[in-house]
């Protein structure tokens, strides 16, 4: 990784999950991503619409699930929650969602019975960070130049000026106060540089 040369990597290659891949790991740090390929089947795939705001966009329009509908409503959504980073600076959802063993979250919904859940195949649950940031009390707060957004408690904004530093020691005050308060440690979705 260090001649130079340029590279393909296939889709197995990559070792794509749940907001990772080899660049966040064995690959961190060691190339810059120049194009990206994709194949794009032609087979018929059922339509995912479980997550609760895609149903309610679609009904609130009055449609049908579609491959056309539904991108239209994530569209909709994400314009909805998350500041168009030409106008407002932000890398979207900074901290991953965690992954927490099944007592652990069980423990944390005892006291806090709204907490949104999420069942893994491998019997771990995943929580919503953003929602575990609201409660902290971090969204829509701002100190000096960054702050958690007003409308996504998960999406850490530079007002302007902001530095690389004061983004981070205010991502760190984020998670010290959420870790305080739930005992979860959230994990940087964004890849770090410096």
């Amino acid at each position: 990784w260090d001649t130079g040369e340029i590279r393909t990597l296939s889709h197995a290659d990559c070792a794509f999950g749940y907001r990772d891949s080899v660049f966040k790991g064995a690959l961190k740090g060691k190339g810059v991503i120049l194009s990206v390929t994709f194949k794009l089947s032609t087979q018929h795939h059922p339509l995912k619409t479980s997550y609760g705001a895609i149903q309610d966009e679609l009904a609130a329009r009055g449609q049908e699930a579609s491959i056309q509908t539904i991108s239209e409503a994530v569209i909709a959504i994400r314009q909805s929650k998350l500041p168009d980073p030409k106008v407002l600076g932000n890398s979207g959802s900074f901290f991953k969602n965690p992954a927490l063993p099944a007592e652990q979250v069980a423990g944390i919904a005892a006291r806090h019975p709204q907490l949104p859940q999420y069942p893994q195949p491998d019997g771990t649950i995943k929580v919503a960070a953003g929602w575990l940031i609201e409660q902290a009390g971090w969204k829509g707060k701002r100190v000096g130049q960054v702050g958690m957004h007003a409308q996504q408690a998960l999406v850490l904004v530079n007002y302007g000026g902001a530095n690389g530093p004061e983004l981070w020691a205010h991502a760190q005050r984020v998670q010290a106060s959420v870790f305080e308060q739930f005992g979860v440690h959230l994990e940087p979705e964004v890849n770090l540089i410096g």
